[in-house]
């Protein structure tokens, strides 16, 4: 028996409200608003380059989380695999504590990534390393790298003749530091939607809920995600 493109738009609607609304509703989650501008340079069919600018605020947004540029870069191994790699220069905002200020990080990841359609989902995977120090300090003076092995599984349903196509990911944090109780230590879950145009670029939003686990007292947050992307093809 076929099922109706309408009645799965529908059944993911419902879904989405009752995911926003289960977690927005925790009255001692954090709110959070994360901004991102950023520019792709497709290279050709197997390279692209990427530019970032993020912008993030905690504290119900009335404090600057952190803000960051990034470089990144992918290539294309065969059809449905890629590679990644990128680079982070963070300004952190410490207001905790009896020493505050902001702090110099760097961060650098790498990426393996498949991606594949069934239908009209496309769904895809992402295995991340990520290494990150704060510049400044040195080893001996107790800065400890801190790394995280990431996975992320996402779903994407294309609704003909509907540019707003819904998108759900989830990502699993493994935290490994010296010095600190090491293990699974955060998820997210995301919920958001993509606006492409031609010339204009791509325009983006999202909520996305994250929580910390295996802590007594684990902090969570309501996401607010909004970005802008300006693609540019080599052709």
């Amino acid at each position: 028996m076929k099922i109706k493109k309408r009645s799965i738009v529908k059944f993911m609607l419902i879904i989405a409200m009752l995911f926003v609304g289960k977690n927005y509703a925790q009255t001692d989650a954090d709110l959070a608003l994360w901004n991102t501008v950023g520019v792709e340079y497709k290279l050709n069919n197997k390279w692209s380059f990427g530019l970032e600018e993020q912008f993030r605020l905690k504290e119900d947004i009335s404090a600057v989380d952190n803000y960051f540029t990034q470089l990144s870069a992918d290539y294309k191994l065969f059809k449905g695999f890629s590679v990644g790699l990128g680079v982070r220069f963070i300004r952190d905002n410490d207001n905790k504590g009896n020493i505050q200020g902001y702090e110099n990080h760097f961060r650098y990841q790498f990426d393996v990534m498949y991606k594949h359609e069934i239908k009209d989902f496309k769904i895809g995977y992402r295995l991340r390393y990520q290494n990150k120090n704060e510049l400044g300090i040195s080893y001996d003076e107790g800065d400890y790298a801190n790394q995280n092995i990431r996975f992320k599984t996402s779903l994407e349903y294309n609704i003909k003749n509907w540019k707003l196509d819904p998108k759900f990911s989830a990502e699993i944090f493994n935290k490994f530091q010296e010095g600190e109780e090491n293990g699974f230590n955060k998820y997210r879950l995301t919920l958001g939607t993509d606006y492409k145009t031609k010339n204009f670029g791509k325009i983006g939003v999202f909520y996305r809920y994250q929580k910390e686990l295996n802590v007594d007292f684990p902090d969570s947050s309501n996401i607010i995600g909004l970005k802008y992307i300006y693609t540019i093809n080599n052709k």
